[in-house]
């Protein structure tokens, strides 16, 4: 019987040579902690992306840790499910007021959803984090069974185009002012996908609406350390 993609996936990244590219090169200030909200979805694996940079690297449940960290990873997973549980454990609060005052974020999959003004097709009692101007839709890739996968050029990644994993994704509908297009889906891929935007970036918050923590590709996670380490350049005082 053929394995499905989605039970491969469940395996991890698979494991990358030191000098490979992909891993990604941070080069910030190990001491400074960043996070992963680690309430539902692929924690493991993106903080194994992050450590694979040369971050450290924790998991968020409550209040207590979201304080701890310079910057926050949102896991994919269900975006409904995730809105209740950061409700449930008082994180919801206290993660729009770190985002409000510019902590760096980036978001995967329902990580996107919950970090945009709007969600198409999102139930009435979700909640939006409103970090991104923009507007997504929920599963515009369709169930499951439909997942795919495509290579794509995003902006600021070097090293060749990012191998891109769509699992129940979303796409972007449309983009405010001061959002960046980082991606969209190439025009080799037919049917309402071809050219949907899937990746952006507005100041200190990035998002994708596919699965980078599963190829054991760490440049995405890279790139967001990188802008930690640089608002994290820009706070510090100067030497006397």
């Amino acid at each position: 019987m053929r394995r499905s993609r989605s039970a491969d996936l469940r395996q991890g990244p698979p494991s990358r040579s030191p000098d490979d590219p992909t891993r990604g090169s941070y080069t910030g200030d190990v001491s400074t902690p960043v996070g992963v909200l680690a309430l539902q979805g692929n924690v493991p694996e993106h903080l194994d992306a992050l450590r694979a940079c040369g971050a450290d690297a924790r998991p968020v449940r409550r209040p207590s840790e979201l304080a701890e960290v310079a910057g926050l990873v949102l896991p994919g997973g269900e975006s409904t499910t995730l809105s209740k549980l950061l409700e449930a454990v008082e994180l919801l609060e206290p993660l729009r007021e770190r985002l409000r005052a510019g902590m760096p974020a980036f978001g995967s999959c329902a990580g996107m959803i919950l970090l945009a003004r709007e969600a198409v097709d999102a139930r009435p009692d979700q909640h939006q984090l409103g970090a991104l101007d923009v507007t997504v839709r929920r599963n515009a890739f369709g169930r499951q069974v439909e997942s795919f996968e495509a290579d794509l050029a995003v902006t600021d990644v070097h090293g060749g185009p990012v191998r891109a994993v769509f699992i129940r994704a979303p796409w972007v509908e449309s983009v405010g002012r001061g959002v960046e297009v980082l991606a969209r889906v190439p025009g080799s891929v037919r049917g309402p996908a071809s050219g949907k935007v899937v990746a952006v970036r507005q100041g200190a918050v990035m998002a994708t609406a596919f699965h980078p923590e599963q190829t054991g590709d760490a440049r995405l996670h890279d790139l967001f350390l990188q802008r930690v380490r640089a608002l994290g350049l820009a706070s510090a005082p100067s030497p006397g």
